[in-house]
């Protein structure tokens, strides 16, 4: 899996980041006595958003290895390809379906009440713990980067995948933190307008890693699908 990719869907994601959780780092308790300490407030917040992005890659990273083990690294990279690119085009077909966050809104109303009494601390602990609890609000971006994360197939890559995938949407949400908005109207429309075709690409990409054609970085070759275990067994008592 290309792990630029992560850093990609972080940045241009980032006009969905300031949609969803915008308000919440508007009402963020900042240090507020010079801009030192407001910025490190602000730095704090999303490091705390991007451990929990890296514990959710070690999580899915496993599992997506213990794929690979079993034989199925082809068919998981196919199967998420296509989930990616019909995570974009099924709601502009079907308009009327409930979208990810709407299907879990009552999860999300739970947590934000654990929310209240971090903000009313105020201390660079609870900013720490808000950013902590907004990395596991219900966002399908992030379940697009958990996609990738899990298509890697290593607990590494995917801490690593998750870990740019968090640091390309750091530039935006500090910049609500401290300045209150970060970029105009106009281009906040325009990448969110752009957000669907880069998530359509990454699904692309992962469906050729998948489909194995031999093209050199994109969809190399590989062997048969046949667990890590029986391929050992081969090579030590061939027949």
């Amino acid at each position: 899996m290309l792990l630029w990719t992560a850093f990609l869907v972080g940045i241009v994601g980032s006009a969905h980041c300031a949609g969803m959780c915008g308000p919440i780092a508007l009402a963020l308790p900042l240090k507020n006595e010079n801009w030192f300490s407001r910025t490190f407030s602000g730095l704090i917040y999303n490091t705390g958003r991007v451990i929990t992005y890296i514990i959710l890659g070690a999580v899915f990273g496993l599992l997506g290895k213990s794929l690979h083990m079993a034989g199925f690294q082809q068919w998981s990279s196919i199967v998420i390809g296509i989930l990616m690119i019909a995570f974009v085009i099924v709601p502009l077909i079907f308009s009327k379906l409930p979208s990810v966050n709407n299907m879990f809104s009552g999860y999300s109303h739970r947590l934000l009440g654990a929310f209240r009494g971090l903000f009313n601390k105020g201390s660079y602990g609870s900013l720490f713990g808000i950013g902590l609890l907004n990395g596991i609000l219900p966002c399908g971006l992030v379940y697009v980067a958990i996609a990738g994360a899990l298509n890697t197939g290593s607990v590494t890559a995917g801490m690593l995948y998750m870990a740019l995938f968090g640091a390309g949407t750091i530039p935006v949400m500090l910049g609500i933190s401290l300045a209150g908005t970060m970029m105009s109207l106009k281009l906040r429309v325009f990448i969110n307008k752009l957000s669907p075709y880069v998530i359509v690409l990454i699904g692309v990409l992962i469906l050729l890693r998948g489909l194995s054609l031999g093209i050199p970085y994109v969809s190399p070759k590989s062997g048969a699908l046949t667990p890590e275990k029986e391929k050992a067994h081969q090579c030590c008592h061939p027949k």
